[in-house]
């Protein structure tokens, strides 16, 4: 069969899915803040750690959303993103994200979830997740940990066994499914990373944000302010203001030795090679070996 240069040349293309998780509001809200839409920050991030790789942005989570035309067979990886919303509200912002993440498990495909992304590989695959009788954890993930599986699991190749992560979330993993396994936990949440099988799938997932930059926390402590300090994070708002503007000068220098003793920061946090090892990770030591025996490389 003869095939054209062109088809080839596609077919040897790296291709990984970004899934947007917000809705329209949410990203609107964000952007108000200062800040940008998730997806847009995990593309460029992805970009970044695979230059050969074409970046495609679905917003499953969007009223006649551009869902995948192509089975998700044709993706080396699908990233998923973090979101405001409750996968445990259910409808229409949320049942079509689940049903895609069944279909990139059972296309095989391997999955990263951050956050929301976690919790929707785990509802997907028969999991439970409820909102945290601790309370919301923003900011800084603190002490961090490595479970015995996780120490020896390729998505924490390099990464120290306890650090800090960037973060937020009020909701948790309650219950893993019956293929799932805890990587790392800490003291808000028994689920800080875990690796999920379903259906012949394989999603890594962190509750965390190695994707995000200061920035980007920036602009959700700006957007939630006002109940921050109504679940007593501040005391006032002038409070919380004065710790937007320390994040505001770690978001132009991480380095800052100042603010890193203030906040008690690791070099894991600080020190972005390390930040976003676990994205790393995924596409050297899952992505890339699974397109490699789907015969692409």
């Amino acid at each position: 069969m003869f095939t054209s240069w062109a088809y080839t040349c596609r077919m040897n293309t790296p291709r990984l899915l970004v899934a947007e998780g917000n809705t329209p509001e949410g990203r609107a809200r964000q952007i108000a803040a200062g800040g940008k839409p998730a997806s847009d920050g995990y593309a460029k991030l992805l970009r970044e750690l695979w230059p050969e790789a074409a970046i495609d942005i679905c917003f499953p989570a969007d009223p006649g959303a551009n869902l995948p035309d192509a089975g998700l067979e044709s993706y080396d990886g699908v990233a998923i993103t973090g979101s405001a919303l409750h996968v445990y509200d259910g409808g229409p912002s949320i049942e079509p994200q689940i049903e895609l993440v069944r279909s990139a498990y059972r296309a095989k495909t391997p999955i990263f979830g951050s956050c929301w992304g976690l919790q929707v590989a785990t509802v997907a695959a028969g999991g439970a997740v409820h909102k945290n009788p601790r309370g919301r954890e923003i900011g800084f993930g603190r002490r961090i940990r490595l479970t015995e599986a996780g120490m020896s699991h390729p998505l924490f190749k390099d990464k120290p066994t306890v650090f800090e992560a960037l973060t937020v979330h009020l909701d948790e993993v309650a219950t893993l499914p019956l293929k799932g396994k805890v990587l790392a936990m800490n003291d808000h949440s028994g689920v800080q990373a875990a690796e999920i099988e379903y259906e012949g799938g394989i999603a890594w997932g962190v509750q965390y944000h190695p994707e995000y930059e200061f920035k980007d926390i920036s602009a959700i402590l700006k957007r939630l302010n006002g109940a921050l300090v109504t679940e007593g994070f501040f005391a006032s708002n002038e409070d919380a203001t004065l710790y937007i503007r320390d994040v505001d000068t770690l978001a132009k220098d991480p380095a800052n030795r100042r603010l890193g003793w203030r906040h008690g920061l690791d070099s894991a946090i600080t020190q972005r090679d390390l930040r976003i090892q676990e994205l790393r990770n995924w596409i050297e030591m899952k992505v890339k070996p699974t397109r490699s025996v789907r015969g692409r490389a």
